[in-house]
């Protein structure tokens, strides 16, 4: 049986998506899995001018698989977790020799590829191809969470019951499933947002089990408030930006001119270096993979 949840959000969808060019029909599973991995944690303003520009220059897998590692980090500029940008190319990398170059249709062919997750896999399925899957990303989390459990926010990190709610609601229907994955999401995105939700614009407001319950207030776990300034996070992203506009190879000199913490950032270029992300020369000089 359908979910009464499913027509007033598919329907509030129709009307009120965003135009993204990853969810247009022309929109190829390549150009829908690059966006999956710069949506992660990096709003969509952010995502459209850099995924515009990859798509320009990188049109398939094999583009990518092409160029050196490195190239990806540059193109990737200041999205941040620039790891996603060595793992997309992995990816690409993987497609190319084991794929033929096509992005993979299945949900476990997908999930062995490098950097893909559950819900990375589920949604490229979902999104790419039309395909029956739970797709829960933070935001379906957090509608499902208020909608139906009757809570603010749903647990820190996916659980069982979440899992079974989630196929509980999904339609029969692999096109109908496909697009109620979509349409929740943006729900989220754009309405059951975490802060300030804008329930009087609420397609299932009258539905909603935490609104009937007079919306209380979360009273789980603290929830984790993410920083930046003065992190190694952001040294790292200084030390990143003066590699990615140097044409070649920089002296370490150059680096420790961007961080006058000099035990933050020799702790902070030993990750990059750790992560694949830097490589030191023979010179002693360092430079993108």
């Amino acid at each position: 049986m359908t979910s009464p949840l499913v027509a007033p959000i598919v329907r509030w969808y129709d009307e009120n998506a965003r135009d993204l060019p990853w969810r247009r029909p022309e929109a190829s599973p390549w150009s829908v899995l690059v966006s999956e991995f710069m949506l992660q944690q990096t709003p969509v303003a952010r995502v459209l001018p850099v995924h515009e520009a990859w798509l320009a220059r990188w049109p398939t897998p094999g583009a990518l698989a092409a160029e050196p590692s490195g190239e990806a980090v540059r193109a990737w500029g200041r999205l941040g977790y620039p790891r996603r940008a060595l793992r997309l190319h992995a990816a690409a990398v993987a497609i190319t020799e084991e794929h033929a170059g096509e992005v993979p249709s299945t949900y476990d062919a997908l999930l062995a590829l490098p950097g893909v997750g559950d819900y990375t896999a589920a949604a490229v399925a979902a999104f790419a191809y039309g395909q029956r899957q739970v797709v829960l990303d933070t935001n379906v989390r957090r509608v499902l969470a208020r909608t139906v459990s009757g809570v603010e926010f749903p647990p820190r990190s996916v659980n069982r019951a979440e899992r079974e709610l989630g196929a509980a609601l999904l339609p029969e229907d692999a096109p109908t499933a496909a697009t109620w994955s979509v349409a929740v999401m943006e729900l989220g995105a754009l309405v059951c947002t975490a802060d300030r939700p804008r329930c009087g614009h609420c397609p299932v407001v009258d539905a909603c089990a935490w609104q009937r319950a007079g919306a209380p207030a979360y009273d789980g776990p603290p929830r984790p408030v993410q920083t930046y300034a003065g992190t190694d996070r952001q040294c790292r992203g200084r030390l990143l930006a003066v590699l990615r506009d140097a044409p070649g190879a920089v002296d370490k000199a150059r680096l420790d001119a961007t961080w006058d913490q000099a035990g933050q950032r020799e702790r902070a270029l030993a990750s990059l270096v750790a992560d694949g992300l830097v490589v030191v020369g023979p010179d002693g000089r360092y430079r993108l993979p």
